[in-house]
Formats: structure tokens, C-alpha cells, sequence
């Protein structure tokens, strides 16, 4: 049986860091080689390729986009991502909307850089590796692999600044396990939706948290800035705003489109079941859009997807309505 071609891009992060000399901090020295190197031999042909070595902090959607079209063109039977954590969960799930083959993505990362005590890039590498080769991956859309778990790109998070265990897909959990090499299912993944397509990401889309004695002053002044194509508010429970903050929403979804989701980490925005001035059916009917599920971080990335394609507010709703959703 022919052994699995898996294709690996690497673009920084903590995975790739070391100390430099004279005390100084961990910054990004290794590129693929070097990361691959130390896994020693592993049962499929690698096919590496540094993209970037940076922090994960300042990856944009150029260097994401051209990370897409490396992977794509290599025509691999998988496709593992290495990176920095802090951004990880907008990385997957950028490349989830945007991959539009049945071909496996797997992002990974390591939250102890290689001059530290045990550190766990290399069992991550070497894990995302195993996920990507195993058939049945396939047409699960984006995975994210950390500390032996495997995560829907959808739903993953970084849940702790620090922690080995920091990536959460909290309330859905994790899809799958890899435990001695092979990789434990554990559900199977949704029907996944058609890719976006669209390449202009100029612009602005910022997220705005709100939250007590909020006058919307900030948020007024946010929007305000040039090239602000669209806001993401980070509301409080299911979707609140004060009385304030709803006067300023109300005078920008008339030209701006307005996405709301809630900051507090788990659990969906509502719809109908509160009706104050600045409750979820008083935004809904000044015409904002209600992100569901999906938390302020990855409405940010959906919206800026859409925008990027040409969508309308009507499209805009309409994706929203079906990315944002339970089953997805």
C-alpha cells in the first residue's frame, strides 16, 4: 500500500521558538526541517515548506491566503498547519470557509517552546500528522490537533493562556482523540457547507466588547474610522446591549452591517425571548445580525470572509443564520 503524502506549511509561532542568548526570550528559530526533523521516522512522506516565522499575533490574511494556495497546490493526501496558538482557532476556522477540498487541514501548534522542560511540539507535529493521513478525516473540514485532542475548527477555542490543556470546544468537545498513533473518533462531523471565495480583505472589521455603564461612545467612535466595513460586538449574556449602545447600533446598520455575539465565552445568542430596548429581538429588528453559536473572534473572521466575497446584507444574514447554527 502506498504511504500517504502529507504536505506541512509552517509559519512560526511557539512550536518554532528557542532562546536566544544572554536571557533573552524565546523567539521563532526553527523552520520545517528542523521541526520535522526531531520527530524521527513517521509512517508517511512529508512534503515541507517554511512560509513565515512569526509570532501568530501578526499573521494576516495575506500570509493565510498563500498558506491556502501552497497547500492546494501540492495535491497531498492531507495538510497540517504549524503555528502559534494565541490566533490558532482564527487561523482553522479562516481556512475551514476557505478550503474547499475534501483533502484533511490540520492546524496545530505547541503552548512550550523548545527550551523549556517536556515541551509538546513535537507530539502535536507528530499527532496532526497521523490526523491528516488518516482516511478518515476526510470531509471533516478543518481540524485542530493539541495535547492528543482533535477539534472541529468551528467550535475550538483557546480557553487558557498558558495551560497545556488550553484549547477547549466547549460545549461540543472534541471529535476525536489520537491515543498510541491512531486517531479515536468519537462523533461524526456535520454536512459541511460550501467554501467562500474572495480575496479583497482590505478594511477594517474591529470587535467591540460592551458591558457595564457602556454608552456605545466607543463603539460610535470605532465605526467611525475609515475603512470600517462592518463591526463585531461582543455582548453581554445572550446577545445584550445597554439602552446606549442600542441607540448607536440603531444608527449604523442602516450602512454598516452589525454583528452581534456573546462574550461570555460558551453558549449561543437568542432571538425572541427577551424584549428590552437593547435585548437580542430589539437589535434583531433594528436590522443586526445575531451570530448564534459562533463566538465575537470567529464572527469577526465569517464577516470579514463575506466581505471579502461581495456579500450582501441579505447573504450576510443568510450565512449567519446557517454557520452560526447548533448542527454546524
Amino acid at each position: 500500500m502506498a504511504r500517504p503524502l502529507i504536505a506541512v506549511a509552517t509559519l512560526g509561532g511557539t512550536i518554532s521558538m528557542a532562546p536566544v542568548g544572554g536571557g533573552g526570550g524565546a523567539v521563532p528559530r526553527l523552520g520545517a526541517a528542523e521541526l520535522l526533523g526531531g520527530l524521527g521516522d513517521v509512517p508517511m512522506d512529508v512534503l515541507a515548506e517554511t512560509l513565515a516565522g512569526i509570532g501568530s499575533a501578526s499573521l494576516d490574511f495575506a500570509t493565510l491566503l498563500r498558506c491556502r494556495e501552497w497547500g492546494l497546490r501540492q495535491d497531498a493526501d492531507g495538510f497540517v498547519v504549524v503555528q502559534g496558538t494565541d490566533t490558532l482557532e482564527e487561523t482553522a476556522y479562516f481556512l475551514d470557509l476557505h478550503w474547499p477540498s475534501e483533502t484533511p487541514v490540520v492546524v496545530t501548534g505547541a503552548m512550550r517552546n523548545a527550551g523549556l522542560f517536556s515541551p509538546d511540539g513535537p507530539a502535536n507535529l507528530r499527532n496532526a500528522l497521523t490526523v491528516a493521513a488518516d482516511p478518515r478525516s476526510r470531509g471533516r473540514g478543518v481540524l485542530v490537533t493539541l495535547n492528543d485532542d482533535v477539534h472541529a475548527a468551528r467550535w475550538v477555542r483557546k480557553a487558557h493562556s498558558s495551560h497545556l490543556e488550553a484549547f477547549s470546544s466547549a460545549p461540543a468537545g472534541p471529535l476525536g482523540m489520537v491515543v498510541e498513533h491512531a486517531v479515536h473518533w468519537f462523533h461524526p462531523s456535520p454536512p459541511r457547507l460550501p467554501s467562500l471565495d474572495g480575496d479583497d480583505f482590505g478594511g477594517l472589521v474591529p470587535v467591540v466588547e460592551t458591558g457595564l455603564d457602556d454608552s456605545g461612545a466607543f463603539l460610535e467612535h470605532a465605526a467611525s474610522q475609515p475603512d470600517v466595513r462592518g463591526v463585531v460586538i461582543a455582548a453581554t449574556g445572550v446577545g445584550h446591549v445597554s439602552s446606549g449602545t442600542a441607540d448607536v447600533i440603531s444608527r449604523l446598520v442602516p450602512s454598516l452591517p452589525v454583528v452581534v455575539a456573546s462574550r461570555t465565552g460558551a453558549g449561543p445568542t437568542l432571538r425572541s425571548t427577551y424584549g428590552f430596548h437593547g435585548s437580542e429581538s430589539s437589535l434583531i429588528a433594528m436590522g443586526a445580525t445575531m451570530a448564534g453559536w459562533l463566538d465575537a473572534r470567529k464572527s469577526r473572521i465569517l464577516l470579514h470572509a463575506l466581505l471579502a466575497s461581495g456579500a450582501d446584507r441579505a447573504r450576510i444574514e443568510q450565512e449567519f443564520r446557517a454557520r452560526g447554527d447548533l448542527d454546524r
